[in-house]
């Protein structure tokens, strides 16, 4: 049963404590709305456990990391901490939301920490040596090394995370305006673009392209070879006859687009004449596509189709970027982890109730809704602003003293009855 709008049967400056009208929210839109905020939160942290300290599982292959201002301030050495350190042992410090990050093992405590103790696992090791660490851990972000927000950065922007050094970057800083954020799922920008050069013999068939061009035409890049339009290629069949045959590059095309499989050492089986496997990549490069100096953007498959032969697995363990062939190093899965992992069958309690309710009923539970949203808003919005974490006890303190104030409302309208 759908939720009854809260104002519908009711006179004006009726309801809610009546004086100027408010718009019109049903309560089924409200619960939506709620449920679609907790459905982001839970994807930003990644099913990360917020009450148990993750360093005991060694390096997490993704998790919700933070790094702590207060103590570990630039100058010092970066660290980072896990989702229950920052509530646990860092409460009251200024934080910095690092998202995530790969292969990370959280910091709390060890030598980077001069004067804290971790309250969740004191014993710890030294240093996490295979931890990697940026500018993020200070709280800059970008090739301009600002923080983010930005106070005297009046441009609206988004940032996107490049999925090799995992920074952060403004659109306008990538040397392309990037696809509308639907049409692309992942990013990699110009210096890791430069260090992964064999990317740019991917690029070209499996890149979504920029939607606009910042560089000038001399700054682009270096064209190594301009390939023919679709057209030009079938009038170039229909003149030699053999327009109805198909090439043996369209058919290493065909293998290429297929999905690899493989995770050893070979490639999807390409057989030629001497029966040997054949990289997609040295097939790729030797066309001398076009290589520019701009970020790039791919869709949400594009790493199923990278070589993994013999030779294309060492490079990528010498460029370490081994994570580039798997699928669950990308931040939709560890997104899609959070939901997945905290979504349960049971029946909403909150909507049993609602269906259980007269129309009187439904529009006194809107009223005390909007009550509560607006107390709680009001209340965690000095946590923001004063950049602390808030805690369980700070939660238990705001939910006491509101219903204190709820009986006060109460008691009031049944002595102004009586």
């Amino acid at each position: 049963m759908e939720a009854a709008a809260a104002a519908e049967g009711a006179e004006p400056g009726s309801g809610c404590g009546g004086g100027a009208e408010e718009p019109v929210v049903s309560l089924a839109e409200v619960l939506a709305e709620n449920e679609e905020l907790e459905k982001e939160a839970r994807a930003v942290l990644g099913g990360s456990d917020h009450e148990r300290c993750s360093y005991s599982q060694g390096a997490v292959k993704r998790q919700a990391l933070y790094a702590c201002s207060t103590c570990t301030p630039p100058g010092g050495e970066p660290a980072g901490i896990c989702l229950a350190c920052s509530y646990e042992c860092h409460g009251t410090h200024r934080l910095f939301e690092l998202y995530t990050k790969r292969n990370f093992r959280c910091d709390c405590g060890n030598s980077k920490f001069k004067n804290l103790q971790c309250k969740l696992l004191p014993e710890k090791g030294k240093v996490n040596s295979g931890n990697k660490y940026n500018d993020n851990f200070y709280g800059l972000y970008c090739t301009c090394k600002r923080p983010y927000p930005d106070p005297e950065d009046e441009i609206p922007d988004e940032m996107i995370q490049c999925i090799v050094c995992e920074d952060w970057f403004h659109g306008r800083h990538l040397g392309a305006i990037p696809p509308e954020s639907g049409d692309f799922h992942e990013m990699v920008c110009q210096a890791c673009m430069n260090h992964c050069h064999f990317l740019w013999a991917y690029a070209s068939q499996l890149a979504v392209p920029a939607l606009t061009k910042v560089n000038s035409l001399e700054d682009e890049g270096i064209v190594l070879k301009v390939e023919e339009s679709e057209e030009q290629k079938k009038e170039i069949k229909k003149e030699s006859g053999v327009e109805h045959q198909e090439t043996k590059e369209e058919k290493q095309m065909e293998q290429f687009n297929q999905p690899s499989t493989s995770s050893g050492s070979a490639c999807p089986e390409v057989v030629t004449k001497s029966e040997r496997p054949v990289c997609k990549l040295k097939e790729l490069q030797s066309k001398q596509l076009l290589k520019k100096d701009t970020a790039t953007f791919w869709p949400s498959n594009w790493r199923s189709k990278l070589c993994t032969c013999e030779d294309c697995l060492k490079m990528y363990s010498e460029l370490e970027v081994q994570f580039l062939t798997d699928e669950c190093d990308t931040v939709l899965a560890y997104e899609n982890k959070g939901t997945s992992d905290q979504e349960t069958e049971r029946r909403d309690p909150l909507m049993d109730t609602l269906n259980s309710m007269n129309r009187v009923q439904q529009v006194e539970l809107i009223c005390e809704y909007n009550d509560l949203k607006t107390e709680l808003t009001d209340y965690l919005r000095r946590f923001a602003d004063e950049g602390t974490v808030v805690k369980r006890e700070d939660i238990q303190h705001f939910f006491e003293e509101f219903q204190s104030r709820k009986r006060r409302r109460t008691n009031r309208m049944q002595y102004y009855c009586s």
